[in-house]
């Protein structure tokens, strides 16, 4: 079976005025990505895995899969900060039908290179569904070196990285890895780099901002897969507005869960501490209004 490509929304995680998952409005934003050709990516950041219980985050992907229907891939989030968690909850989603599982590096506990490819070997050993490693040192504290991902993807299991750290240099460095083998790939997760990313062999990307602008961010991918360079540069262009106005007012996630709260209401807040202002509300109002796009 091959590597799942294309471009995956991190989708949100509704929740209830409870702030309970809310499983109908999870369902609408699946079939919402699904239409506009979209994959899902579920129980990331812009999922808001870090508060979601073990119990929820089986549900969520259980929800993705079952609301996709096959007609895109689910890829499922499930790193946890032990291995030992990290393969009770591989365990626990790979039944459910995804298409494969990310794993972030362990967060709080400062892990050597050696340490790094302990986990993510012991994580691919134990689990049957392909394994991508995600990079997001800004916020876990750790960073996956290439020369750690290229002995990573000697691993049979173990099938690319979803690359988070934010910079062309980091990108292009696990680039030059999978351009030399046949079965790594890289996903790019920063919004601003989809283009550059998949011009210099990324097979997708996984985009937060593709819950406001499902349209847009599969544009650029349909765009670039047709060799249209113009309508290509354009998309980007447009996203690339798009995440100046937004991240400009606060944390990413918490900012896309607002301008997609503020153009449908049922998705529901970012679960606390996350706390939007009405200054900031107000701003991020006017970009949902400008940006959001709706799909039937």
């Amino acid at each position: 079976m091959s590597n799942p490509k294309g471009p995956f929304v991190a989708i949100v995680t509704p929740f209830d005025d409870r702030e309970e998952v809310n499983v109908t409005a999870l369902t609408r934003q699946i079939e919402r990505q699904a239409a506009a050709g979209n994959g899902v990516f579920c129980a990331g950041t812009n999922g808001e895995f870090y508060t979601l219980s073990f119990e929820e985050k089986v549900l969520v992907a259980k929800t993705s899969v079952e609301a996709a229907a096959g007609r895109v891939p689910v890829l499922a989030h499930v790193g946890e900060i032990s291995t030992h968690q990290t393969i009770v909850l591989g365990k626990a989603v790979e039944k459910l039908g995804v298409a494969a599982v990310s794993v972030v590096a362990p967060s709080f506990i400062a892990c050597s290179q050696d340490e790094l490819i302990t986990h993510y070997t012991r994580v691919a050993d134990a689990l049957s569904v392909p394994v991508y490693l995600y990079n997001i040192p800004a916020r876990t504290g750790n960073k996956i070196e290439p020369e750690t991902a290229a002995r990573l993807a000697d691993h049979p299991n173990i099938v690319g990285i979803k690359d988070s750290a934010g910079s062309e240099e980091s990108l292009d460095g696990f680039l030059a890895i999978a351009r030399s083998r046949k079965n790594f790939d890289v996903l790019v997760g920063p919004d601003h780099l989809i283009l550059h990313g998949l011009r210099n062999g990324a097979s997708g990307c996984i985009s937060g901002l593709g819950n406001i602008a499902p349209l847009t961010l599969n544009a650029i991918w349909n765009a670039h897969v047709a060799g249209d360079a113009a309508a290509a540069d354009a998309a980007q262009a447009h996203y690339g507005d798009l995440r100046k106005a937004l991240y400009a007012h606060g944390f990413p996630p918490t900012m896309v869960k607002r301008a997609l709260y503020l153009a449908m209401p049922e998705v529901g807040k970012s679960r606390g501490p996350a706390i939007v202002s009405d200054e900031v509300n107000d701003k991020v109002a006017l970009v949902s209004k400008t940006f959001a796009e709706a799909v039937a």
